[in-house]
């Protein structure tokens, strides 16, 4: 039987971008945990994929559905905007995370979600044509690697976003983002002067509500559950299609940042 705590990091990271929120995201993955202790190595011997359909089963189930009511009552979005929200069903967002951003096959995904083959292609297909026609939101880009930088803008830009600023430390991230008034933030965790990104974006949030996503080569440092940590978080080397991923659901989440387009 494998240890259940040694997925985690991999739990947590999913469970948080998938609820949008630190909170939920590891209260979904203690109630996984806690279920896992119930299935006996002779009965259904536990293994990552299994885990994660421990947590699909959960979040789509009753308590699913209540931290989903209560997450809409808080926002309280206009009714344009919650029904653009409801377009995009909770499998839709699991098939399109599990494959672009925890690399699962689809194969697996499919058996995660417990779900044909055919019928997971047409929620990866229902996800991507909502994330598509999401809003344009203004993006600041905190990187002090040139080459990351620009891949990140490309990225940004391909999914019809304006990036506002390119910022290599702390002091010039805040000031950009006072004038700029971003909806979105892609930070690195270490920047050109050894100031902290998290530093930068606490200090930017302080002023403004908008969402942010850390890019760091050390993930499992932000995924301990012990202390208040990033809810949106993308692995270093990353690929294109997990920035996208977890860039539709950070706004997802915050679509008050978003420009929505008049026929929505």
């Amino acid at each position: 039987m494998i240890d259940p705590t040694s997925y985690l990091a991999e739990l947590r990271r999913y469970a948080r971008t998938l609820t949008g929120s630190q909170h939920l995201g590891d209260a979904l993955v203690s109630l996984t945990l806690e279920d896992a202790e119930y299935l006996s190595p002779e009965r259904d011997p536990l293994d990552k994929l299994k885990l994660f359909r421990l947590l699909s089963r959960i979040w789509t189930g009753p308590v699913g559905d209540h931290w989903r009511s209560a997450e809409r009552e808080r926002k309280r979005h206009p009714e344009p905007l919650q029904r653009q929200l409801d377009r995009l069903t909770p499998r839709s967002r699991q098939a399109y995370l599990l494959v672009a951003m925890e690399r699962f096959a689809p194969a697996a995904a499919a058996q995660i979600l417990e779900m044909s083959e055919p019928e997971l292609h047409d929620a990866l297909t229902m996800a991507q044509t909502q994330i598509a026609a999401q809003g344009a939101a203004k993006v600041l880009i905190i990187e002090d690697e040139p080459l990351i930088a620009v891949d990140l803008e490309s990225i940004v830009a391909d999914l019809g976003h304006t990036v506002v600023g390119i910022c290599r430390t702390r002091a010039s991230a805040v000031a950009k983002a006072r004038t700029a008034k971003p909806g979105l933030i892609l930070s690195d965790i270490k920047l050109a002067d050894d100031s902290s990104g998290v530093d930068a974006v606490n200090e930017i949030v302080q002023h403004r509500d908008v969402p942010a996503i850390f890019v760091t080569a050390f993930p499992e440092r932000l995924l301990t559950g012990l202390r208040r940590e990033p809810v949106f978080l993308i692995t270093k080397p990353f690929r294109a299609d997990m920035v996208r991923a977890v860039i539709g659901q950070a706004l997802f989440w915050s679509q008050d940042n978003v420009e929505v387009p008049s026929n929505a």
